[in-house]
């Protein structure tokens, strides 16, 4: 497994990033693209992983503060799934956080589907539950080690 991270909305990586998103969360999940898209492309940090150069997974990382990183736009191609692909693009994401980003929490608003997948990882949901692009969230942190 490969990772590769980008800002810069048009490079490849990102281009890998967005395939992946439009079809796991437009196609398989019916969020509307102008919910998918959105403001923040260009001002978040785009991670993609590659099996065998294939890209099966990606993450959008955005710096809310110095000490709060939010994961955002996890998803994993479903031919990947259920083999330790999420897990290992968590892991590439904390340390991306700590080494990139010198942040000492992950943040995330998880579907109430995947919150246990989370906290495997040990993620903590927290507060109310809500609707995003109409699918129930909960929000969720990790606190990870400063360094």
């Amino acid at each position: 497994m490969e990772f590769k991270k980008t800002t810069d909305t048009s490079s490849p990586i990102y281009k890998d990033a967005l395939k992946i998103r439009k079809k796991v969360f437009i196609e398989e999940q019916s969020v509307d693209e102008a919910l998918e898209i959105d403001e923040l492309e260009n001002k978040t940090t785009h991670l993609v992983g590659y099996s065998e150069n294939s890209p099966c997974c990606t993450a959008r990382l955005y710096l809310k503060d110095p000490a709060h990183l939010k994961i955002q736009r996890v998803a994993v191609l479903k031919d990947y799934r259920n083999k330790g692909i999420g897990k290992a693009l968590l892991e590439e994401i904390e340390s991306v956080a700590q080494h990139s980003f010198a942040a000492r929490y992950l943040v995330l608003d998880s579907q109430d589907h995947a919150i246990s997948f989370y906290e495997k990882s040990g993620y903590e949901a927290s507060g109310e539950g809500f609707l995003d692009a109409g699918i129930p969230h909960h929000h969720m942190q990790k606190e990870i080690a400063a360094r």
